[in-house]
């Protein structure tokens, strides 16, 4: 179920009294995130001062104290919030990161090869990053989802080709003669 109701613009431009659903969503789920128990560490607010009072931004956002079950570790926030949980060790964050319906882009950080490549094959993630943000705009990549993230298909780099190309297998014999098939037995 989503958190807004998505809406219809017809026009774009500085009209201040047209609705931005994303950002509507994204607002909601900080006072999801603070009403579930998280701390709201730092912003959280819309942005409408100076060079932001004729667009529709947001604060960068990060909560601390999460529960890995609370709405915004789960569901995907596509605005800049952000979810700090708090883990045991490395394979406690892979359960974590692992335990949620959507699969769009993972990221870690470290300096452990090990652990990278253990990350690389146990995240299940359409993309994962080492030691890099998950910006997800990888267009020489094919870039999608798992789980209920993206449509099940891939789009960007080769992917986006294969996506949009229709196989067709074409035999041309030039030895103008009338062939027989495999299964036929000469005469």
């Amino acid at each position: 179920m989503p958190v807004y109701q998505p809406i219809m613009v017809v026009e774009m431009g500085d009209d201040t009294t047209q609705y931005c659903g994303q950002l509507l969503g994204d607002l909601e789920y900080v006072e999801i995130g603070k009403s579930e128990g998280a701390k709201l560490k730092t912003g959280g607010r819309r942005l409408t001062d100076g060079d932001y009072q004729n667009g529709w931004f947001m604060e960068p956002t990060v909560f601390t104290d999460v529960d890995p079950k609370m709405r915004i570790a789960q569901e995907e926030i596509f605005g800049p919030v952000v979810a700090v949980i708090r883990c045991e060790n490395f394979e406690d964050a892979l359960r974590i990161a692992n335990n949620v319906e959507y699969g769009l882009s993972s990221s870690i950080y470290t300096r452990d090869v090990n652990r990278a490549f253990a990350a690389m094959r146990d995240l299940y993630a359409g993309i994962t990053y080492i030691n890099a943000p998950t910006i997800g705009a990888e267009v020489h990549l094919p870039f999608g989802g798992v789980k209920s993230t993206g449509n099940g298909h891939r789009e960007g780099g080769i992917g986006a080709i294969d996506f949009y190309t229709e196989w067709k297998s074409v035999y041309v014999d030039y030895s103008d003669r009338l062939q027989r098939a495999q299964i036929d037995r000469p005469e």
